[in-house]
């Protein structure tokens, strides 16, 4: 079934949209949606609203205003929306307008707009696994330690100095391997309760490439299960050696990195009450226990190669 009626919420803040590209963008996806004679609501909200906004259309795809919800932007701004559909019937639908797009490229959609826009008019749905931590739903990852470090770091940099993200990432991963956090803390998974001490544990939506061009990709995201990975103890050279050899393609030793398959886990600590988590690129201070699982088929999509719904 071809939607007739979607409304795409969109980031007012995200690079690929602000600096007066509103107009131009809009243009570009109404007349996308127009070629497939589905009628578009455009909605522009700031960053933290994007969640309300996708639950105030979730409510109007419930009373019959809408047929589906669309999200334009990253992985952040797909994540916000899908954190307030996942559970509902109400389909996704993806315009990658990030600069990664980890998701869009993981479900095989179309880079560009009027391709994508394509795959929402092709009624194609399909069903697709969320992990979820102490509440808060994401597409791709979650992590402690190192990287949430790395994440308000660079952001500091881009407000204050208006360096790009990649040069702002740079400077801000030499800053945190000089200061390279440990933690102490309780991993508990089906079956196991293990310590551990780590500059970065990362929990993945299903299960992660760890090599070479596979790096960072995932061929399914419907086999309903965290893929978990605790680097050991390590100096900031070795860390980073261990880091460099997995963008080369080189196997990871046991002995640096701990991997492990699990639906449910708990981090928790003596130590500590709260930490900084990441989850799809945002930050925040969460209680401990952390309580994740995974959320099989929570979240529908719109995506190529499927049946239609």
């Amino acid at each position: 079934m071809t939607p007739k009626h979607v409304v795409v919420l969109l980031n007012a803040g995200a690079g690929s949209i602000d600096n007066g590209a509103h107009d131009k963008l809009r243009d570009q996806l109404q007349s996308a949606f127009e070629k497939h004679a589905i009628e578009t609501s455009l909605e522009f909200a700031p960053g933290a609203d994007l969640e309300a906004a996708a639950l105030r259309a979730l409510e109007r795809v419930k009373r019959g205003e809408l047929d589906a919800v669309a999200a334009g932007g990253g992985d952040g701004t797909i994540s916000a929306v899908a954190g307030a559909l996942a559970g509902s019937d109400v389909v996704l639908g993806v315009i990658p307008l990030g600069t990664l797009n980890h998701f869009a490229k993981d479900l095989k959609i179309p880079l560009s707009i009027d391709d994508a826009v394509a795959v929402i008019a092709s009624g194609a749905v399909r069903q697709v696994d969320v992990g979820e931590v102490n509440g808060k739903v994401f597409i791709n990852n979650s992590s402690i330690g190192v990287y949430p470090y790395l994440v308000l770091d660079r952001e500091r940099r881009r407000r204050s100095s208006g360096l790009s993200k990649p040069v702002a990432m740079a400077l801000a991963a030499l800053r945190a391997l000089r200061n390279l956090p440990l933690r102490r803390l309780l991993i508990q998974a089906e079956g196991w309760t293990e310590p551990c001490r780590s500059p970065l544990i990362f929990v993945g939506n299903n299960d992660y490439g760890l090599a070479g061009t596979a790096l960072g990709a995932r061929d399914r995201l419907d086999d309903g299960l965290l893929s978990l990975y605790v680097a050991r103890k390590q100096s900031a050279l070795a860390l980073s050696w261990l880091a460099l050899r997995t963008v080369l393609g080189f196997r990871t030793p046991q002995r640096d990195l701990r991997i492990e398959q699990v639906s449910t886990l708990t981090i928790s600590s003596h130590h500590k009450h709260r930490l900084l988590v990441a989850y799809d690129g945002e930050i925040e201070i969460m209680a401990l226990p952390l309580v994740y699982r995974s959320r099989p088929g929570a979240l529908r999509v719109f995506a190529p190669g499927t049946a239609p719904a």
